[in-house]
């Protein structure tokens, strides 16, 4: 059975699965790393938001195989590592504002508002309403005000 190596949190792993298996299924149900939720398993809901070299994408659509041992794949977990701290500043605004109501998508809507707040800056602006219009993660439980209000609030945080 192949092997893919890439950097998870921060930390080098190995999985023993074919090259077809999600990467999604690697995470969960391989490497123990439950945070990024199963909603889809087609990149629509995405609750299992995480990051890849700092961009958001859905792991529940992408094949392990074209992961690269190189990639730094980053989920809700070792989102704090990321700020040296407990917790990343856009998870203390989303306990703040309490916006979780279920929690099962929160993960996923988290690593979608880091990301966006640092696209954002990295086009030499702050994140404004039109970047949050662009936010598509799928909330069943409809908290989608303070889900916009706690990324305003934690884009504030955010160094």
């Amino acid at each position: 059975m192949p092997h893919h190596t890439f950097i998870l949190n921060g930390k080098a792993v190995t999985a023993e699965v074919e090259d077809d298996v999600r990467l999604l299924w690697v995470l969960r149900d391989v490497l123990g790393v439950t945070g990024p939720k199963y909603g889809c398993g087609l990149g629509v809901c995405q609750a299992c938001t995480s990051h890849i070299n700092g961009k958001a994408f859905n792991p529940c659509s992408v094949p392990v195989k074209e992961i690269a041992p190189t990639d730094e794949i980053t989920t809700i977990e070792g989102l704090p590592a990321t700020v040296g701290k407990e917790l990343h500043p856009m998870q203390e605004a989303w306990l703040d504002i309490d916006v979780v109501q279920c929690g099962y998508c929160q993960p996923g809507q988290i690593m979608t508002a880091v990301a966006k707040v640092r696209a954002a800056r990295e086009a030499g602006r702050e994140i404004d309403e039109a970047d949050l219009d662009e936010i598509r993660n799928i909330c069943r439980c409809g908290t989608y005000n303070r889900i916009r209000e706690a990324i305003v609030a934690g884009a504030r945080r955010m160094p």
